[in-house]
């Protein structure tokens, strides 16, 4: 059965579901990978720190749809 998601302020402090806790755990892996190649960069390895922390913080806030 597949629940319908949604995006609230309330759900961030409320278990997030399996799919969005891997988006997040891989954007942020993503960032610190592309801020690892690019060491001679400090501005690119800023913004995609920023990027990375921003992605991971965002998939908080999804959780079920209670009916």
């Amino acid at each position: 059965m597949q629940t319908k998601q949604r995006t609230k302020l309330k759900s961030y402090f409320k278990p997030t579901p399996k799919r969005f806790r891997v988006l997040g755990d891989s954007i942020a892996a993503a960032s610190l990978f592309i801020a690892g190649l690019n060491l001679d960069n400090p501005r690119l390895m800023l913004i995609s720190g920023i990027c990375g922390a921003i992605g991971k913080f965002v998939t908080n806030f999804f959780g079920d749809a209670e009916n």
